[in-house]
């Protein structure tokens, strides 16, 4: 009877190890699946975000009077 103990004793090792594995495995390749994504998202948030913010400044009106005025300058520089 011992033996038979013993034999299922290790047969249930051998299955938790088992389901260990594959949970482990399983739990590491879903959270680097998703962080891909959710990084990506959010470099796209973040540059959209940082293009908003430029094109409010450079159409400002002092701004946009600053670089009318260095353009104007530029072309009107005499060799």
């Amino acid at each position: 009877m011992y033996k038979a103990v013993q034999a299922t004793q290790a047969v249930a090792v051998r299955a938790v190890r088992a389901v260990w594995v594959r949970a482990r495995l399983g739990a590491s390749a879903r959270g680097d699946a998703g962080m891909a994504t959710a990084e990506y998202a959010m470099g796209l948030v973040a540059a959209v975000a940082f293009a908003v913010v430029l094109y409010k400044v450079v159409t400002s009106g002092a701004v946009s009077a600053e670089l009318q005025s260095i353009v104007k300058r530029a072309l009107d520089a005499k060799v």
